[in-house]
């Protein structure tokens, strides 16, 4: 048997019911990139003066290590060059009025005094910016009477697994700690990633872990981030895919999540880790040490199959990360295909959109692909050789086709920096 059909016989093998998919939102528009000037340019026009700065956050993808940072896990993201940006000024009246370009129309007004995560006045994509005001406020970084003029610009998808949440709660905090000098976090790139997790966990209700603030925060240029969700540690990793003559493709299925949803999988997901944990008599599934005894111990093949793909996961990103240390960059594919494979079947979190760009891109000489991002739709990524690009891009269109879906959005993606002031 090929390689090649070594790697896709797994994806003929049935594994029951596809994963529920959670609504779609409309789909916001898509910018190629997004000009500082032209933003600033925009701000001075909706407000009447220059904005103080403008700065940026990127979304990020998980090159490993999925659904293993609320079990204290370690993951591998890396930030991507896609972001959002923001032009801010302070303003003396106590309020914050917040813009959108992706939103034309009124703006959203609020008080930082007023916000209450009991009680959310603010909501919708306005309600991860209230909750960055919000969560600083309440560790003591930000006065309760702070105003501030905001307007925000992105070239990063929404819905598409991304990370277009922690990018606007990361370009929040990022303009806030430097138009009002909040010295008790400038420099304290930890601090800042609890800071905006507060945001999303207490203000917005979505139960995620550390990832995806972490990716936007505190990646570097050309490296992946290894961070240990536990302990907070973190170092970047070089990836040097260039040198491996390789190309990250980000696969763009366009079926959207919504990881705040009360009702999503997510939550579930969550859940039977925590449940999962509690009957093992350890604090997190990251404690777990001998994975078959534990499997023995658990009745429920539901919690079964949620303990061997968080536990197996964690081993995976070890390995990734062994690999890059070793210059086998090329060989993160295969470790790729298996983290997909185990999202798909112990996790349930994947959905036909994306088993079918993983297995279109594989059968067309990717190294390997995976999903990423908590499921559900959103995003697959294809590790592919430079020479395959083309083709990989075609065949998984065309499987798209087949299948009668709308075109998936794919582009390749280069290790972008963290969220830093561009203006």
């Amino acid at each position: 048997m090929s390689r090649i059909r070594r790697l896709l016989a797994p994806f003929r093998r049935p594994s029951g019911p596809p994963a529920p998919k959670a609504a779609a939102p409309e789909e916001w528009p898509v910018k190629d990139t997004v000009d500082p000037g032209e933003l600033a340019a925009a701000f001075a026009d909706a407000y009447g003066a220059a904005p103080l700065g403008v700065w940026r956050a990127p979304g990020r993808v998980n090159l490993i290590g999925e659904h293993t940072d609320y079990n204290d896990g370690l993951v591998l993201p890396m930030a991507l060059p896609w972001g959002v940006s923001l032009a801010l000024s302070p303003a003396d009246d106590a309020t914050v009025e917040v813009r959108s370009a992706q939103r034309p129309g009124a703006p959203v007004v609020f008080r930082t005094a007023d916000l209450d995560p009991a009680r959310p006045a603010v909501t919708g994509w306005a309600g991860y910016v209230a909750g960055v005001f919000w969560a600083a406020r309440d560790a003591g970084h930000l006065p309760a009477g702070t105003g501030a003029r905001i307007l925000l610009d992105s070239d990063l998808p929404v819905g598409a697994a991304l990370s277009s949440s922690a990018a606007l709660e990361s370009a929040t905090l990022v303009a806030l700690v430097d138009a009002f000098g909040l010295t008790g976090l400038a420099g304290d790139l930890p601090a800042m990633v609890r800071v905006a997790h507060r945001a999303e966990n207490a203000f917005v209700g979505a139960p995620t872990g550390i990832l995806d603030q972490s990716a936007s925060l505190r990646c570097k240029e050309d490296h992946a981030l290894f961070l240990d969700c536990r302990t907070e540690g973190a170092r970047n990793v070089p990836l040097p895919l260039a040198e491996a003559g390789l190309r990250l493709l980000v696969i763009d299925t366009r079926v959207q999540h919504r990881l705040a949803d009360p009702e999503s999988g997510y939550a579930a997901r969550r859940a039977d880790c925590e449940r999962a944990a509690e009957r093992l008599g350890v604090a997190a599934l990251r404690d777990v040490d001998d994975l078959a005894a534990a499997l023995r111990e658990l009745r429920d093949p539901v919690l079964v199959k949620r303990v061997q793909h968080v536990v197996t996961e964690i081993h995976r990103v070890n390995a990734a990360v062994g690999l890059l240390r070793a210059g086998a960059t090329a060989q993160l594919g295969p470790v790729f295909t298996a983290s997909h494979l185990s999202l798909r079947d112990q996790f349930e979190v994947s959905c036909p959109e994306l088993d079918t760009a993983v297995e279109a891109a594989v059968r067309a000489g990717a190294r390997g692909a995976r999903m990423t991002g908590g499921g559900f739709g959103g995003s697959a990524i294809a590790l592919v050789p430079e020479e395959r690009v083309d083709r990989v891009r075609a065949t998984v269109t065309e499987a798209f086709a087949a299948r009668g879906w709308r075109a998936p959005h794919i582009r390749a993606a280069t290790a972008a920096p963290g969220a830093r002031r561009i203006r």
